[in-house]
């Protein structure tokens, strides 16, 4: 399982427990702290989502909100003093499983995910190749350049591009509602096919301007794709079967992925 995952959760269970020791706050958080669905969307205005519901999140310290956009439904946190926008989910560590106050609601939106695609119909137009473009091992990811998850991933495609000159991967930018400025960065990438323009968008640093429209179609492909094969989180890679894997890898058990696949 990934450190990020991890980290996120070690964070937060940090951040809560801090500011409820700081106001001293007993149980039950309800009693001090609420957000309305009206109040919830005002916050979220300019990411252009709809809230659909507010429970408190299995963690305190945190509003989970169930927001639809683009027809896709996710969950994100808002912390309660109402400045801090999160991604992710909590981890039980009994379990190992996540934590949601909406999971019955998310699994009644959520259409059931294709485990497997045609991979001679993946938009690879719309694509850029790290490694050898000649490759007869495939990868294709689906990735956004402002999720926290795929930042880490490519990092370890990048690795596993270097261990191997038989190795392709396609990176086909899917820039995910919840976070806005992905797109232009997404079209940015397309538009540059450029390594150069590609790490630095997953490093979080500044990208070209977008200006052209092809660009913008080339996204918007990506993500009708995506939609269409009820792709809803990053990273989703695809492996030369066409067997459909959610969340990222390691290097080494990526390869070892590759070689088994048929």
């Amino acid at each position: 399982m990934y450190n990020t995952l991890l980290s996120l959760c070690t964070l937060l269970v940090i951040f809560c427990s801090a500011s409820f020791a700081a106001e001293g706050h007993g149980t039950d958080c309800t009693s001090c702290h609420s957000l309305s669905v009206q109040d919830a969307s005002e916050l979220l205005k300019n990411t252009g989502g709809m809230v659909k519901s507010v429970k408190p999140a299995p963690v305190k310290g945190l509003f989970e909100l169930l927001v639809e956009k683009d027809g896709r439904t996710g969950i994100i946190y808002v912390d309660y003093a109402k400045k801090i926008l999160m991604q992710g989910f909590a981890i039980d560590l009994a379990t190992l499983k996540p934590l949601m106050a909406h999971s019955q609601e998310l699994a009644a939106e959520q259409p059931k995910q294709a485990t497997s695609v045609d991979v001679t119909s993946l938009p690879l137009d719309n694509a850029i190749v790290i490694g050898n473009p000649k490759g007869a091992r495939k990868l294709y990811v689906f990735t956004d350049p402002d999720c926290p998850y795929c930042r880490e991933f490519h990092s370890e495609l990048k690795t596993l591009a270097a261990s191997s000159s038989d190795i392709a991967i396609y990176i086909i930018p899917f820039p995910l509602p919840m976070h806005p400025g992905a797109y232009d960065k997404a079209r940015a990438i397309l538009e540059a096919k450029s390594q150069d323009v590609l790490n630095k968008a997953f490093e979080g640093k500044d990208v070209p301007r977008p200006v052209k429209d092809e660009s913008k179609a080339q996204v918007d492909t990506n993500i009708k794709y995506g939609n269409s094969k009820e792709i809803t989180g990053t990273p989703t890679f695809i492996l030369p079967n066409g067997a459909i894997v959610v969340g990222g890898r390691d290097a080494d058990t990526l390869k070892k992925m590759l070689e088994e696949a048929k």
